[in-house]
């Protein structure tokens, strides 16, 4: 399981270009692999957007300003070099997408990596045969 969800302020709703994002993000993590082994299967990764109406940055006088923080939520048993391998790639397109915005406004881009046990999920899922992997 991997599930990406990408927070960020409304006011980059318009421009900010986000199924693309989504598109390029899922494809990195669908393509990674570490020591020639893939990292993720393609029939559990997920990448979502969802904007923020209601925010505050700063001391809100800022009116420019705006932010993206990301969540990654992977199960746990992956590699150090295939979590750092994850987290860089994830975030530099994150950067390179929003290189424009982060020159022309106030931006704040950010990435987190939650590693949860999987004894603590549920999951129902017939994407992974679909794509051809168990």
């Amino acid at each position: 399981m991997s599930h990406m969800t990408l927070e960020y302020s409304g006011n980059l709703r318009h421009g900010g270009g986000f199924s693309d994002l989504c598109a390029k993000l899922a494809q990195y993590m669908t393509a990674l692999e570490v020591d020639g082994s893939p990292v993720f299967p393609p029939g559990g990764v997920r990448v979502r957007a969802i904007p923020c109406e209601e925010y505050c940055i700063a001391d809100g006088t800022l009116s420019d300003a705006g932010f993206v923080h990301a969540v990654l939520k992977i199960g746990a048993g992956r590699s150090d070099a295939a979590k750092q391998a994850t987290c860089t790639g994830l975030f530099d397109i994150m950067k390179m997408h929003f290189a424009h915005a982060y020159a022309n406004r106030g931006l704040a881009l950010s990435l987190e990596l939650n590693e949860f046990s999987e004894s603590g999920t549920l999951k129902h899922n017939n994407l992974h045969a679909r794509f051809g992997k168990t």
